[in-house]
């Protein structure tokens, strides 16, 4: 099967948050490409978060279309739009979303038990999680410790070791270095840069900190590519 040329690809899409007709968002036109790393600048109430709940169809649009990897999300019912999201898309959310009591590795091996495809393509889950800790300097115990016990920037190198196994197509960020120090985002940059670059997987990562900018291949301002009432959530 033909891969699309796109791994993101949203055209005409407009969304208005039922009983707040003070805020909608409109976005004519944005794509990602396979192995493209993207900067989405905004600040807060741009409709930055509400664009990645578009994108994630864990909202779906009044009109337009989001597909993802070739699929249009919003053509698929419920149950299969949160299958396909486990198989298809990386998250690191910026509040981590761990299991405070599930240990470390029961946290990263997490989406492979909801997406069978995903796990295919990790040969040696726990090898494959041990690694990812360790590129993103993780402690060498930290696979058996419960997430709960973590420091912030440790949960939220765990959240992408989660997002990263089983290299999903697409990868979305929500603020994923806002509790990190400087050489460990930068060391966390450097691990989502480089799983980009050898599975060709596409990275959307949302910021409002601009000095990001110079380190991805592009980078989208919210003002160039929606619309937006005010008073976002």
């Amino acid at each position: 099967m033909t891969k699309p040329a796109h791994i993101l690809a949203i055209r005409d899409v407009s969304y208005c948050w039922p009983g707040r007709d003070s805020f909608a968002l409109t976005v004519p036109d944005l794509r990602l490409s396979p192995g493209e790393t993207v900067l989405l600048l905004g600040e807060s109430g741009s409709g930055k978060s509400t664009l990645l709940s578009l994108i994630c169809g864990t909202v779906l649009a009044q009109s337009g279309s989001v597909n993802v990897d070739g699929t249009d999300i919003s053509a698929l019912s419920s149950g299969n739009r949160d299958r396909f999201r486990a198989e298809q898309i990386g998250l690191i959310f910026q509040q981590f979303n761990l299991l405070p009591f599930a240990s470390v590795r029961d946290n990263i091996l997490l989406p492979l038990r909801f997406a069978p495809q995903r796990a295919k393509r990790v040969t040696a889950p726990n090898a494959e999680a041990e690694r990812l800790c360790r590129d993103l300097g993780l402690p060498d115990d930290v696979m058996r410790r419960k997430a709960g016990t973590l420091s912030v920037g440790q949960q939220q190198r765990v959240a992408a070791a989660r997002a990263l196994i089983g290299t999903p197509p697409l990868i979305v960020a929500d603020e994923p270095t806002s509790s990190l120090d400087a050489a460990t985002q930068a060391t966390f940059l450097e691990l989502l840069f480089a799983q980009s670059k050898a599975h060709n997987t596409a990275l959307l990562m949302v910021s409002h900190d601009a000095r990001l900018a110079k380190q991805f291949d592009r980078v989208i301002h919210m003002a160039d590519i929606s619309q937006t009432a005010r008073d976002a959530p």
